[in-house]
């Protein structure tokens, strides 16, 4: 919610016009100016005050700054119909809808693993980072929104990385801590990385997971479910009260070995993200847009499959939605794109505060909650693992989803 008087109101500037009857000189600027900011500061203070219950002396008045905390990633999309705010914080903007107040911070559970993973790629090599599906979807997320994790570690997890996740403003009251190792993986990646080969996997205190909410978190309105068994899935759903929105991952282990608990677990959420070969599995349809058709009727609002380097379908029963890749010049370790892709995607659905069983989300909501996965996806290949989020900005993020609607454009 807003905090208290932070905020400018102002109404959306009119462009001018060439080739008026009449001359707007510099003194009629500079009048016109000034009755503009006594306007602005009456409509600043009486707005300001029905969003926040202010009860004070009515009167001009100028708003304080945002607090330096307050950063462009709370920001929300522009909204056509409503006024224009801007903080006095430079390149911090949105719009305010006269029926929503829409720079509401919504709380995201994310449920997976926490790991450490050894990858080797043409680029070079690193024995020990950190890794796992939470912790990527936690670090895109947070870009977006608050999310609150929820994994296992051992007590061999070193105290930096929590440091990361937590500076990154990623809760941690559901990361449990145990005696023993944590999860560990290391793969080596093929020289055009479209193909992997898994060399150890040491599932260590992951093997017992039993995914435990806090109170906190059960009354969060946005949950992903990583890639864990459906069961398990299934029952982290049912701790929660007050979903908006739910979903999650699965894999080809799941799908052939534990099918009819999956359909029991994904018949109950709005959206599910898997690959393409994933999809064609669960399916029993090799023709991408007829397995979709077939998944949505196992009862997600919403399907996307990835598709790695070229890119992201999304369906719904009435529209689907296809975006390219994002093309780097050089692809470091592509451990974890698909987990940031999801991060993404559900971090600035969250932000944006909406309800896909409510109908509040369109086409171009969910488009551009794609297009943010994608996004978010290419900067995790930037460098090994988790690095490349270490000094990442919202104004990165936001100049390259530009980027896309450039070269998508026709």
């Amino acid at each position: 919610m807003l905090n208290r008087a932070q905020d400018i109101i102002k109404p959306r500037p009119q462009p001018y016009h060439h080739g008026e009857k009449y001359l707007v000189t510099r003194a009629n600027r500079r009048r016109k100016a000034k009755t503009a900011s006594a306007e602005e500061n009456t409509v600043t203070t009486t707005i300001a005050r029905r969003i926040l219950g202010d009860q004070r002396s009515a009167g001009p008045r100028k708003i304080q700054r945002a607090p330096m905390n307050w950063t462009s990633r709370t920001m929300l999309k522009p909204i056509r119909s409503g006024r224009f705010l801007r903080t006095r914080r430079a390149n911090t903007h949105f719009y305010v809808n006269p029926r929503i107040l829409y720079n509401r911070k919504m709380s995201l559970v994310v449920v997976g693993s926490v790991a450490y993973d050894g990858v080797e790629t043409p680029h070079g090599r690193v024995e020990r980072m950190l890794g796992g599906a939470a912790t990527y979807i936690s670090l895109a997320a947070s870009f977006f929104t608050e999310p609150k994790l929820v994994g296992i570690v051992g007590d061999d997890f070193a105290d930096a990385d929590a440091d990361l996740l937590a500076g990154r403003g990623v809760d941690l009251e559901g990361l449990e801590r145990v005696p023993g190792k944590t999860f560990f993986w290391a793969g080596k990646y093929s020289q055009d990385m479209n193909d992997r080969e898994t060399l150890i996997t040491e599932l260590n205190v992951f093997a017992d997971f039993q995914p435990k909410l806090p109170a906190s978190y059960r009354s969060a309105p946005y949950l992903l479910l990583g890639n864990i068994q459906p069961s398990l899935q299934r029952n982290v759903r049912v701790q929660m009260n007050g979903l908006r929105l739910a979903g999650g991952d699965t894999m080809n282990f799941w799908i052939n070995d534990f099918r009819q608990e999956l359909l029991a677990t994904i018949a109950e959420w709005d959206f599910l993200l898997i690959n393409d070969s994933e999809a064609r599995l669960l399916s029993g349809e090799t023709n991408l847009r007829k397995a979709a058709a077939a998944i949505l009727a196992m009862g997600p609002h919403t399907l996307v499959i990835k598709r790695g380097e070229y890119g992201a379908m999304l369906f719904r029963n009435d529209s689907f939605f296809i975006v390219p890749g994002y093309l780097l010049e050089d692809v470091f370790d592509p451990t974890g794109a698909g987990d940031c892709f999801a991060g993404g995607f559900i971090g600035y659905l969250a932000e944006q505060g909406f309800d896909l069983k409510a109908g509040h989300i369109g086409r171009g909501d969910l488009s551009r909650a794609v297009i943010y996965g994608s996004v978010m996806g290419s900067f995790c290949c930037e460098r090994f693992g988790v690095e490349r989020f270490r000094n990442l900005t919202r104004r990165e993020i936001d100049a390259r989803f530009d980027e896309f609607r450039k070269f998508t454009s026709f």
